[in-house]
């Protein structure tokens, strides 16, 4: 059986178990949505952001034990049409996490002009890799479809049928989405306010008119809104996982926390930093 070995161990430790755990105490799950169908985390180096989706993850735990999740990543290197994993597993600290390869092979029947069998697509990507020591560690028997979703046009009418399929087989998968928010600084060529403490507060404020979509559940704005403002590396899936939630009976996100990395680990005087999220979608019941 073909298992996909880590390629951005440096994201995260070998000890997932209890840095998870680090992440997670004290945290309080939020008592709304009552039913989680979605989310959205970031995926930058656990140092920086592990946190921020730990807590996306331990909302969804709260609730149950999903049997699938259907995970769609940024693409930073590969461009093409999106790109199913569909077979075999991918390999963790904690263990291997299976894919379901019955949902793949049903997400790849049902959606030929949006998506393809590839796992070439996945390889030196890290936007999804660095989530599932998460799914290992608080759902030991779920498995994953791994999904890299382009941020074009096919990104909402792929994460629409992916909704129609899961409301399908009832109510046993989450959609995770996996994007960033702004890259800003000299290293990324994009420092538009300059430095210092205004520049940070339009970096936040950047951060905050893709978040404003997200909450209002605007798929259809997201791919021109990062491109414009570049406050999103992971546009295509963002709008497909607020495509998928709307057609799941999703009503509105929420936004469970937003920060950035110099937030987190603050070095000196504002000059780079990138923009974190974790989102909630989901119904009163």
């Amino acid at each position: 059986m073909e298992a996909r070995e880590p390629s951005a161990s440096q994201f995260y430790p070998a000890d997932c178990g209890r840095a998870a755990e680090a992440f997670l105490q004290g945290f309080v799950p939020p008592r709304e949505p009552a039913r989680i169908v979605a989310g959205i985390v970031p995926h930058a180096g656990w140092q920086y952001s592990g946190a921020i989706a730990a807590k996306v993850f331990a909302s969804i735990r709260a609730q149950g034990q999903p049997a699938t999740f259907v995970i769609l990543g940024a693409v930073h290197r590969w461009a093409g049409i999106n790109g199913v994993y569909a077979k075999g597993s991918w390999i963790t600290p904690l263990g291997p996490v299976r894919i379901d390869e019955e949902l793949a092979g049903r997400i790849l029947e049902e959606t030929p002009d949006w998506a393809v069998d590839d796992p070439d697509s996945h390889r030196g990507e890290h936007s999804i890799e660095v989530e599932l020591p998460f799914v290992k560690y608080l759902f030991p028997n779920a498995r994953i479809v791994p999904v890299a979703v382009n941020p074009d046009s096919r990104a909402i009418p792929l994460g629409q049928q992916i909704g129609r399929i899961l409301k399908d087989r009832g109510s046993d998968a989450v959609v995770i989405g996996s994007s960033d928010l702004t890259h800003y600084g000299d290293i990324y060529g994009f420092s538009p306010a300059g430095f210092g403490t205004q520049a940070r507060r339009w970096m936040e404020s950047n951060d905050q008119r893709i978040l404003r979509l997200v909450e209002a559940m605007s798929d259809s704005e997201i791919t021109e809104e990062a491109d414009r403002h570049r406050n999103a590396c992971g546009a295509g899936a963002i709008a497909a996982t607020i495509a998928a939630a709307r057609v799941l009976g999703a009503e509105r996100g929420l936004v469970l926390e937003h920060t950035t990395s110099h937030d987190v680990i603050p070095e000196g005087e504002f000059r780079m930093a990138v923009g974190y999220a974790a989102v909630l979608f989901g119904h009163r019941q």
